[in-house]
């Protein structure tokens, strides 16, 4: 039977806990008691762990053996702000499939009012991801950055091999460019979504200055968070059957 894993809110070398809306949960609606065994990621690494006291406050667990992970994709999604709802749910299943990084870009065409409420809403995306990362059994969360501009964004990116999904682009598909790669699973990939409505032809130069090339999922238009999980979805099909 596959143990339940959890993501520690405070760890020492040989301690972790859960604390607030985890501790409750464990403590109160599965009833843990002490001695019961789970899968806990503490600072990055998977343990198995063993519960020395539980209450709905905290619970607190002992880590014995270290336990071999997954290794993570390396992949960095840039998402230009749209509709709530929908961008969350992206965000969900972006953490399912293996995003490291995701960044929230307010771009030209995304609408006033959602740009002005995108920072508050960054914890919320964090605790989001962070769960979509425990129920899917990562052992890492993607790291959510604050909401900023487009030309700040693509400062902050790293990774050498960056795609542009772009409604203009009709040719290069993203799943060709990524066969032209020395392809691995630590490659890192940085990959751009556009706001409904696409990018300006002014973001799309800056785009070009900064090395990322223009790349389409095929001849359909799909919505942000459709074209978020597919680009995700060929990535890691790419990236992990190489």
């Amino acid at each position: 039977m596959t143990r339940r894993r959890w993501i520690a809110d405070t760890w020492t070398e040989t301690s972790a806990s859960l604390q607030g809306e985890q501790a409750a949960h464990l403590a109160r609606v599965l009833r843990a008691q002490t001695g019961q065994v789970f899968d806990v990621v503490a600072n990055g690494f998977l343990h198995r762990a063993e519960v020395i006291s539980a209450a709905e406050n905290e619970v607190v667990f002992a880590l014995k053996e270290q336990l071999e992970a997954e290794v993570c994709l390396r992949i960095h999604l840039l998402m230009a702000v749209f509709k709530f709802d929908h961008m969350e749910w992206g965000m969900e299943k972006a953490t399912e499939l293996g995003a490291a990084r995701l960044s929230p870009v307010i771009a030209r065409r995304t609408e006033k009012h959602l740009a002005q409420a995108a920072a508050k809403r960054v914890e919320r995306w964090r605790r989001i991801v962070r769960e979509a990362a425990q129920q899917s059994r990562r052992s890492d969360v993607p790291v959510v950055d604050d909401p900023v501009a487009l030309k700040v964004a693509l400062g902050g990116v790293s990774a050498e091999t960056r795609f542009l999904l772009a409604e203009t682009e009709q040719e290069n598909s993203l799943r060709n460019e990524l066969a032209r790669e020395p392809l691995r699973e630590s490659l890192p990939v940085a990959l751009a979504i556009g706001p409904e409505g696409g990018w300006t032809a002014e973001e799309m130069a800056l785009f070009s200055q900064n090395g990322w090339r223009p790349v389409t999922l095929g001849p359909r238009i799909l919505r942000a968070e459709t074209a978020a999980i597919t680009g995700l979805a060929v990535c890691a099909a790419m990236l992990q059957g190489s």
